[in-house]
């Protein structure tokens, strides 16, 4: 079907399609293009709709591409669109090999592709290996054939504990609240694990049949195209041996640094490398990324050894406040740790799981464009959730009627919304204005399936684009100056220069020396800049600022020496 970007020698379409015309930002990228690469993910339900059903879909990603071009990705990461019942929004899988018919069919994924690559964008596609959706053929026929049957130790069934086997075979909690055990009715009785939803069952990675599988779905997307694959719950695959107690109490924290014996296991790296020799038979550099929360940046990095995956989610940093001593604490930590495995550090400030960051950090839009600057100048990779370049806040007032995240439903609504266990993600989810006015503000021909705030009609795409103070143009100015930059993005270091307190000031190198200095302000007065800004020049700044200073509060700015 599709071939690769690489390897792509002339424009293709299917018959009678658009075909979109290249962008002038989409530059060659080097082979290992991974390394300082932006890549922006689409939430395919929330993006664009096709159809005009009010649901996101593939058409609607596609015929929005060139505007991702224009913005200056290198990479657009895709959240699940495979079959699914969606009991969690498309993270339970009933079908790692079709296309749910929400967002359309395989037609339409192999017309998405091309049309990327022809416009110089890769594509990332979610896989979910942890677990299936119990709508799946493997977990039905476990259910069916019963206890003892060799179907079921694909999955973790087990009898339970008590004096009829009436309590759960250990003390783990799911991540959406309550035992991560459900029962079967009797004549069952037997129990199997979910992390997550009941509707999630995680697959035993101790299983051939389990392994086999994956390689299989992995090769399929392969040759369909894609340029890797972003892996949800990374750390989760293998549990503890004899599945042993907690030991303790308290709820889990989605993106926890809590050791347990269900997430981080050694195990891991052993599946790692066998989908690496798979991903280096492809052309083009496919790479795969972790999403791994772990406990410190250090164990994050084994995941991104030469011979495991490409990278790994920096959620150390995604989780750090809007402060100067942490925020050099965290840059520090990370690179330190990828440095002796030869892995980029790549940066994120929201996704589909978090309180967006506009809101998260508090400070308002000054300092989200601050902390997206500040970001942008790390060395790395950095990742782009979609809307952020419109500056969306958090929708904070969801009624509860309209709420879709399964972890609301089984915790109700007291959480504090700082993370996604807590059942308020559907905030960030809600789908993306891209004109001033219409029904659904151009998402499609009719109301999303969630409800966009009255006033996002002026966050619009329209509205924003050719503003130059708007933070759509923010973005496609940040992104442009770091491909101009080599000095941006590329690299294992930064060099810290003296600053006052509240400050980050650092210098980037490239590799003919030619330097560019980031300078964030993270106080809320503004500072004199360092000494090392005299007589640069001002590349772009997160809001107004003048080349000699000073340099406002919650304001980022470039300066080329």
């Amino acid at each position: 079907m599709t071939q690769h970007l690489a390897d792509r020698t002339r424009p293709t379409s299917e018959a009678g399609a658009p075909r979109p015309e290249a962008a002038p930002s989409a530059a060659p990228r080097p082979p290992e293009w991974w390394r300082d690469a932006v890549i922006y993910q689409v939430y395919p339900r929330s993006f664009a709709d096709g159809n005009g059903d009010g649901m996101g879909d593939l058409a609607g990603i596609r015929a929005r591409l060139p505007y991702l071009a224009q913005l200056g990705v290198d990479a657009v990461w895709l959240s699940p669109f495979y079959a699914s019942p969606q009991a969690d929004a498309g993270y339970d899988v009933a079908d790692y090999r079709a296309i749910d018919p929400m967002f359309g069919d395989l037609h339409d994924a192999d017309a998405l592709i091309r049309d990327a690559h022809d416009l110089g964008l890769r594509i990332i596609v979610d896989l979910v290996p942890n677990h299936s959706s119990d709508r799946h053929e493997w977990f039905r026929r476990a259910l069916r054939e019963g206890p003892g049957s060799p179907l079921r130790d694909r999955y973790h069934f087990r009898p339970g504990r008590g004096t009829d086997g009436e309590l759960p075979p250990n003390d783990w909690e799911s991540i959406f609240g309550g035992p991560a055990w459900t029962r079967l009715p009797e004549p069952d009785g037997e129990w199997y694990l979910h992390l997550f939803a009941p509707e999630q069952p995680d697959f035993n990675w101790e299983n051939q049949a389990v392994r086999d599988e994956f390689r299989s779905v992995l090769r399929f997307w392969l040759d369909m195209g894609v340029d890797g694959f972003r892996i949800d719950v990374a750390h989760g695959l293998v549990k503890a041996a004899g599945l042993p107690d907690m030991g303790h109490a308290g709820q889990l924290r989605m993106l926890g640094t809590q050791v347990l014996p269900f997430f981080d296991q050694d195990g891991v790296h052993e599946i790692y490398r066998a989908w690496r020799q798979i991903l280096d038979e492809y052309p083009g550099h496919r790479i795969g990324v972790a999403e791994a929360w772990t406990p410190h940046e250090s164990r994050t990095a084994l995941y991104v050894r030469p011979d495991e995956l490409h990278q790994a989610f920096n959620f150390h940093y995604l989780n750090t406040p809007w402060n100067a001593a942490e925020l050099r604490r965290v840059i520090d930590s990370s690179l330190d740790s990828m440095r002796p495995v030869g892995a980029p550090t790549t940066w994120v400030l929201s996704n589909h799981d978090v309180v967006r960051h506009r809101t998260r950090l508090g400070g308002g839009l000054a300092r989200a464009r601050a902390a997206t600057l500040l970001m942008l100048g790390l060395p790395g990779s950095a990742y782009v959730y979609q809307g952020e370049e419109l500056g969306l806040p958090e929708v904070t007032d969801l009624p509860d009627e309209v709420r879709q995240d399964p972890a609301f439903f089984r915790r109700g609504s007291g959480g504090d919304g700082q993370e996604g266990q807590d059942g308020l993600r559907d905030g960030c989810r809600v789908p993306l204005p891209w004109t001033r006015d219409g029904e659904s503000f151009g998402f499609g021909g009719a109301a999303g399936w969630l409800p966009q705030p009255a006033g996002w009609g002026e966050l619009s795409v329209a509205a924003q684009s050719g503003d130059p103070d708007s933070t759509l143009e923010l973005y496609r100015a940040a992104l442009a100056v770091r491909r101009e930059q080599p000095a941006l993005g590329a690299g294992d270091g930064v060099e810290w220069l003296p600053a006052g307190e509240g400050v980050l000031a650092f210098r980037r190198v490239d590799a003919e020396g030619r330097a560019v200095l980031v300078v964030a302000n993270t106080t809320d007065a503004p500072v004199a800049l360092p000494e090392a800004c005299a007589g640069a020049r001002l590349l772009l700044a997160s809001g107004p600022c003048r080349a000699d200073g000073p340099l406002p509060a919650d304001t980022t700015a470039w300066w080329r020496e």
